[in-house]
């Protein structure tokens, strides 16, 4: 693994937790990780009320986009966080595999989206730790 740990996070459509964790990420971790989130079935938009919820702390996913998951950004990653993706989500050895089971925030109630991003933050800050503190 080089100076710069690259995460990968795959959600079924790239539109809601796999950015809100994509975007603490790269709010918390800063020039010292590299992050990509993915798909397996990615939707058309990140989802309004998970951009809502993070904007509320100050972090725009605005420019985001859902991307579909590829070998190559597996193969690329040191770490790979699934949410859901089930089966779907290619295997390769070598790299660490983490799986985070949050509910989905499509079609959830704005108090029930700011609890999935409470928790996806705390998972962040926990793997920034755990990244931070390897050799």
């Amino acid at each position: 693994m080089g100076a710069k740990a690259t995460v990968l996070f795959v959600c079924v459509h790239n539109a809601g937790r796999s950015q809100m964790a994509a975007g603490y990420l790269k709010h918390l971790g800063g020039e010292s990780v590299q992050v990509l989130s993915a798909g397996t079935d990615p939707g058309t938009q990140i989802n309004p009320m998970a951009m809502a919820v993070m904007l509320e702390e100050g972090i725009d996913l605005s420019s985001s986009v859902p991307e579909k998951l590829s070998d190559e950004k597996v193969i690329a990653s040191d770490y790979v966080i699934t949410m859901g993706c089930g089966d779907a989500c290619p295997y390769f050895p070598g790299k660490t595999y983490l799986d985070w089971p949050l509910d989905d925030p499509k079609d959830q109630p704005i108090e029930k989206v700011r609890e999935i991003r409470n928790n996806i933050k705390s998972k962040v800050e926990a793997l920034l730790g755990e990244i931070t503190s390897r050799p």
